[in-house]
């Protein structure tokens, strides 16, 4: 097991760093506890992407947050992906690394996309030992994301939380707990949030995601929420990360917003709701 000796992001909220806001971030230097980027975008040598991301890491702590690494997948991971995160990693040394539990490439094809997995005993043993390569090649222990997901297999004998409960405690790595995605999980497949949350190994989260979704119907008409990471943050996932915090206490919380990207001021409100419930849990606390 590899012993975790990163310092661990601040207890604050920070926001995703979009190329659309490098010159704000670095002309303004908003209040923000830390960045989060996509691995994925910065897997070259050079290049604009890692100038602006030099400075901006000059300044604020970092998180990395793997796409593509479809850890969760029946194949051998990718050993020069692996490389490639490892000199990303090295050269910037963030505070966490994390990647989902998913996968998304088969037989030479890459997906796009972050699918979901049978949790059996056999998916298990095969995750644990891909975290164990990944933790050894990148030479830190990684957070695993719990998923949004859309359909569930008949074959799964351990409930979501149970299995990445074992995950957890099989593995060494730690829990990026992504509240709109299990507050997205809970509400596709009829289950309720609160003991979802509760079943969970909080005590191994190390970062918090909030994000918006959209709401849909699948075809016989019941509620279908998609991950869209498209708008601010549903009221309904603010209770539940409310709830959340209440089990854990305050924690590093980040803002999440890929699609059709708001202007910097709008990450900054959402980011600043986020700190809102991080101080008042703090408060709480004392």
């Amino acid at each position: 097991m590899i012993a975790d000796e990163n310092p661990g992001l601040p207890v604050a909220a920070g926001v995703g760093l979009k190329p659309e806001h490098f010159r704000q971030v670095l002309e303004t230097a908003p209040p923000l506890g830390f960045f989060e980027i996509h691995a994925e975008n910065y897997l070259v040598a050079g290049g604009p992407m890692h100038h602006y991301l030099e400075r901006v890491c000059a300044r604020y702590p970092l998180s990395v947050h793997g796409v593509g690494l479809s850890i969760g997948g029946d194949e051998p991971l990718d050993r020069r992906h692996l490389q490639a995160l490892r000199a990303l990693l090295d050269r910037y040394r963030p505070a966490v690394f994390s990647e989902h539990l998913a996968w998304s490439s088969h037989g030479g094809t890459f997906f796009n996309d972050l699918l979901p997995l049978p949790y059996t005993r056999r998916t298990l043993e095969r995750l644990c030992e891909h975290i164990e390569q990944v933790q050894e090649a990148l030479g830190r222990r990684i957070l695993l994301e719990n998923p949004s997901t859309y359909v569930e297999f008949s074959g799964s004998s351990y409930s979501e939380a149970e299995f990445i409960g074992e995950l957890v405690k099989r593995s060494g790595c730690g829990l990026l707990l992504d509240v709109n995605n299990a507050y997205i999980s809970c509400t596709n497949h009829g289950r309720d949030l609160e003991a979802f949350l509760s079943a969970l190994p909080l005590d191994a989260v190390g970062e918090i995601h909030l994000a918006g979704f959209y709401r849909d119907r699948d075809s016989l008409g019941a509620p279908l929420l998609i991950d869209s990471h498209g708008s601010a943050v549903d009221r309904a996932v603010w209770r539940a990360y409310e709830s959340v915090l209440e089990r854990t206490g305050p924690l590093p919380t980040l803002i999440e917003w890929d699609n059709d990207i708001p202007p910097f001021e709008t990450l900054c409100t959402e980011a600043v709701r986020a700190q809102g419930y991080l101080s008042a849990c703090a408060v709480r606390e004392a």
